[in-house]
C-alpha cells in the first residue's frame, strides 16, 4: 500500500497562483481578469510580470465574464478569479449565455469554496457551486485536493479547449501529492488500492478520505481510495470498475449532497451497476460563520464521517 506523507500544509489558492504565474511565462495568450480580490486568488506575482496582461474590473463579476468571453475571440486565453460564491451564483447568466452556450475558452477559477472560507459566513460561503456549473452543457469542472494538484490542474486547463470551472480553497491543507503523479482532465486517480470498500472523494475530502482508510485498516477493512479531480467528465471506467471489485462506497465533498459528486455517480450506478452508496457531504442547507475546522466538524466533513458512513455502507452489501 503506497502511503501518502503530508508534506506540510499549504492553501490550495496559492497552487493556483503559481501555477498562473508560471503559464505567464510559458504561454503569451494567457491573461488574468480578477474582481478586487487580487490578494486572495494570489494573482500578484502574475501582475508583476506581466502587467499588461491583467485586468481589474473591481466588484463587477458579471462584466468580468462578458470581458472574458470577447477575449477569447481574440486568441487570449482568460483565466477569471474571484470568490467561488462571485464565480458562479453572482453571474450564473452570463456564464450561462456568454462562456458555456457560446463555447467560448474560459477558465473560471474560483477559490473560498465550501465552509473552508471560514469567518465570512453563509452568505460567502456556496455549497452549490459545482451543481451549477456541471448542469452547463460543455463544462468541465475540476476540484482540487492539494496545493500540487491545483497547480498542476491550472496549468492543464490552459492547453484544454473549452470552459473549464476550477474550484479551490482558502485554507491551508495537507500537501500530499507529487508533481509526479500527474493531472489529466477527466481521470480520476486511485491513490490506494482495496477490495472491501470504496471511497471516493473530491477537493478537501481526499486527505481526510485517506486518513479514514488508516481507520477502517485497524478494523481489518481493505478500502481503496480514489481521488477524482475531474467532476465532469467524470471517469466513469475507474469508478465502474473498482465499485464492481468492492461492492460498495462512499463519496466524500465539501459541497451539498444535492448536485455535487456523490449524486453524479449515484446517477451512474443507477443506469449502469447498481451499488450501495452512502454520501460525506452537508445536508441540504446553508453554511455559517466558524472556523475551518469547526465548520467541517460540525457538517460532518471529515474521516470520522466517512469511517461512520463506510461502516454503515459495508453493512448493506
Amino acid at each position: 500500500m503506497k502511503e501518502y506523507i503530508n508534506q506540510g500544509s499549504n492553501d490550495t489558492r496559492s497552487g493556483f497562483g503559481e501555477g498562473l504565474t508560471e503559464l505567464g511565462r510559458t504561454n503569451p495568450h494567457v491573461v488574468a481578469l480578477c474582481a478586487d480580490l487580487i490578494g486572495s486568488l494570489k494573482m500578484q506575482t502574475f501582475i508583476d510580470e506581466n502587467p499588461t496582461r491583467f485586468f481589474q474590473v473591481g466588484i463587477a463579476e458579471a462584466n468580468m465574464m462578458g470581458l472574458a468571453a470577447g477575449l477569447t475571440i481574440g486568441g487570449k486565453i482568460p483565466f477569471t478569479g474571484t470568490f467561488a460564491n462571485f464565480s458562479t451564483g453572482r453571474v450564473y447568466d452570463q456564464i450561462r449565455q456568454s462562456i458555456a452556450y457560446s463555447v467560448k475558452n474560459v477558465k473560471i477559477c474560483a477559490s473560498h469554496a465550501g465552509v473552508t472560507l471560514g469567518e465570512d459566513g453563509a452568505t460567502h460561503q456556496i455549497l452549490e457551486d459545482i451543481g451549477l456549473m456541471k448542469m452547463l452543457p460543455g463544462m468541465t469542472v475540476i476540484n482540487t485536493c492539494d496545493f500540487n494538484q491545483t497547480k498542476a490542474a491550472t496549468l492543464a486547463i490552459a492547453d484544454y479547449q473549452g470552459p473549464v470551472y476550477l474550484r479551490f480553497g482558502r485554507p491551508k491543507v495537507p500537501n500530499f501529492t507529487t508533481p509526479e503523479l500527474g493531472f489529466e482532465i477527466g481521470k480520476g486517480i486511485v491513490l490506494q488500492e482495496g477490495n472491501d470498500i470504496s471511497l471516493i472523494a473530491t477537493g478537501h475530502l481526499v486527505w481526510e478520505a485517506l486518513e479514514a482508510a488508516k481507520e477502517l485498516k485497524n478494523q481489518s477493512i481493505d478500502a481503496e481510495v480514489i481521488n477524482i479531480h475531474t467532476i465532469k467528465p467524470l471517469d466513469e471506467e475507474l469508478i465502474l470498475r473498482s465499485v464492481q471489485k468492492t461492492g460498495c462506497l462512499v463519496t466524500a465533498e465539501e459541497h451539498n449532497y444535492l448536485g455535487g459528486l456523490g449524486e453524479s455517480i449515484a446517477g451512474l450506478l443507477a443506469r449502469k451497476a447498481p451499488t450501495p452508496i452512502e454520501f460525506v457531504a452537508t445536508d441540504d442547507c446553508f453554511g455559517e460563520s466558524g472556523t475551518p475546522a469547526q465548520l467541517m466538524q460540525k457538517y460532518g466533513l471529515n474521516k470520522e464521517a466517512i469511517v461512520k458512513k463506510a461502516l454503515q455502507v459495508l453493512k448493506r452489501k
